[in-house]
């Protein structure tokens, strides 16, 4: 049986859609971003990217210092609008976790639970 080529790579740790964007999340394994590529696609309620986006707008969120989070829940936060709601973006992700194998849910689980921390 040949051998593979000397400096030959396996494909890229994201997918790729017909469209050109691709899914990257950062702690997950190509399985995993294929399979949430394909319930982008399959379903009504994602937009492609839309799972991604989710977690960059709850990484943003949970980095904020304390002082700020009180703030925004007592007044409310006026850049959501622009940005999205966090609390939105952290119920889609639990919905995804739902709607994924237990596999790609334990994977994602766990890059959520950082975020939670």
């Amino acid at each position: 049986m040949p051998r593979n080529r000397a400096g030959h790579r396996r494909g890229p740790a994201h997918h790729r859609r017909p469209d050109g964007t691709s899914t990257v999340i950062d702690g997950l394994s190509a399985r995993t971003l294929a399979e949430i590529t394909r319930l982008e696609l399959s379903r009504n309620y994602l937009a492609p990217g839309e799972v991604s986006a989710a977690v960059r707008t709850w990484k943003q969120h949970r980095r904020q210092p304390q002082k700020v989070l009180w703030r925004e829940d007592e007044l409310g936060s006026t850049h959501w609008d622009c940005c999205g709601d966090p609390h939105e973006a952290r119920e889609l992700l639990g919905t995804v976790m739902a709607a994924v194998s237990p596999r790609a849910a334990r994977e994602l689980r766990r890059v959520v639970s950082r975020l939670d921390g």
